[in-house]
């Protein structure tokens, strides 16, 4: 069970998630729960170690003040007696820890990606303790296990690629026999470290992957993944306010958005779990009553072509244009190698014979990528892109569908299509201000009759109509 930053963000949403958790047990099921950090934390830790960068001390600790102030707060909110004095001393001794880590980055000038996790890892250090110890009090039989020591990672600072051989060992060793004694191990999403014991991160969203990891080290059940949503939408209920949940998707489906840019899921939770087919159901905290969204390897039917509509803002498209390489062996493979050089991740491809159109959505390393692209090709770029991906298990089974999507967003500008590399996945390029209307259209054209197999039809708000 993973419950994210809004599910722990104050001593009222703790109790939520241990009323949940209770639930589960009542039930006669087994839970291991992964925390995030509090709502806000990693992005204010993220400034802490950014301002102690810049030499802004001062700036750096009136931050870790501010969040120690908050943590100590929810802790004497959430329990009494000895209880509260053991964890606020805790408390005071991580912050102490992180004081003097903020120092030490300003008195040398500098931020390493490395310091950089080590900083950033301090949310999810606190949470988990909380949580635990509210469990404890809430007759959870909470225990807190450090993450860093169960999820065993390479050293690729700020997005570790985490090694599942050992987090299955070390989680056999250490988390099982909890478990085997009646006790609910609770532990911090989002962090590892390397078999050095060097603390790592798995980039942002990476407390999902870290309960997909353990559910699959631990070959549970289920995977639950709790949130602030009903589950996986038919599109962001912010652009369209009758977006629809979706009942049931499939894995390769839910995949395909979150890489796309539904921010329901982080993109590789799915994979541990898809490797050893165990479903995922992504819930949310504040409404637990409601079925969410069960993800499985194979989806039913469903009788609309597209299940969601994600999109993917701050993407820039790079053009490559080389006449003089017309035909010639081994260009691609040159245009591609420069990108695996930055480790610079691509989204898109389109290519024709003399030019080839892709997108990527890191800006960091742009200047030498097309410096270097520039010395096979002529390159040009262009930033405030927007990718929107549709998606549905079996878009080239529909005639004419093509047709019916560019025909629903016929007024806005199209620089980019790809369809035919996925079956469950039609996605195009447009410019940033045009993604909430390009949306609305196609909601409005390809979900007016949705399937109630699998779409939450009975939730939609009935529409008004006069006598």
């Amino acid at each position: 069970m993973k419950f994210g930053g809004t599910s722990v963000e104050d001593a009222k949403a703790i109790d939520r998630t241990a009323a949940i958790v209770r639930g589960r047990r009542e039930r006669g099921l087994e839970a291991v729960v992964v925390v995030s950090a509090m709502a806000k934390v990693t992005d204010q830790l993220l400034a802490a170690a950014a301002a102690a960068g810049r030499d802004d001390r001062a700036g750096a600790l009136a931050i870790s003040a501010r969040l120690r102030h908050r943590h100590i707060d929810t802790t004497a909110d959430l329990l009494d007696g000895e209880r509260f004095v053991q964890l606020q001393e805790t408390i005071n001794h991580e912050f102490d820890a992180l004081d003097d880590l903020l120092r030490g980055i300003a008195a040398v000038g500098e931020l390493t990606a490395r310091t950089n996790d080590l900083v950033v890892s301090f949310g999810e250090r606190l949470s988990s303790r909380m949580v635990a110890a509210a469990f404890e009090q809430r007759g959870l039989q909470g225990a807190h296990v450090d993450a860093r020591t169960c999820i065993v990672t390479d050293a690729h600072y700020g997005k570790a690629v985490p090694q599942e051989n050992a987090i299955e060992a070390k989680l056999t060793e250490l988390v099982l026999p909890l478990i085997e004694a009646g006790q609910t191990p609770v532990m911090g999403g989002f962090i590892g470290a390397t078999k050095e014991g060097i603390t790592t991160t798995l980039g942002r969203g990476g407390s999902d992957y870290t309960a997909a990891l353990v559910g699959g080290g631990m070959h549970a059940g289920a995977i639950e993944i709790w949130t602030d949503v009903n589950g996986i939408m038919t599109t962001d209920p912010r652009i369209c306010p009758d977006a629809l949940r979706v009942k049931t998707i499939s894995f390769e489906e839910a995949a395909e958005l979150a890489y796309f840019g539904a921010k329901v899921l982080h993109p590789a939770t799915i994979l541990p779990a898809v490797q050893k087919s165990i479903p995922v159901w992504v819930l949310n905290s504040r409404n637990a009553e409601n079925e969410g969204t069960k993800i499985t390897a194979l989806a039913p039917k469903c009788a609309s072509p597209f299940k969601s509509i994600a999109a993917k803002k701050r993407l820039t498209i790079i053009d490559v244009v080389a006449s003089r390489m017309l035909m010639s062996h081994g260009y691609l493979k040159a245009v591609f190698d420069v990108f695996d050089k930055y480790k610079c991740a691509i989204d898109m491809v389109s290519t024709s014979e003399v030019s080839i159109s892709l997108t990527v959505d890191s800006n960091e390393r742009l200047p030498e990528i097309c410096e270097e692209l520039g010395k096979i090709a002529d390159v040009k770029y262009e930033g405030r892109k927007a990718l929107v991906c549709l998606v549905g298990e079996d878009i080239r089974g529909h005639n004419g569908i093509a047709g019916q999507v560019f025909s629903a967003v016929s007024h806005v500008n199209v620089r980019m299509i790809s369809q035919g590399a996925s079956e469950i996945n039609m996605s195009f390029m447009i410019d940033e201000e045009d993604v909430e209307e390009a949306v609305r259209s196609l909601h409005k054209r390809f979900f007016v009759n949705p399937d109630e197999t699998i779409f939450d039809v009975a939730a939609r708000a009935p529409i008004a109509v006069k006598a």
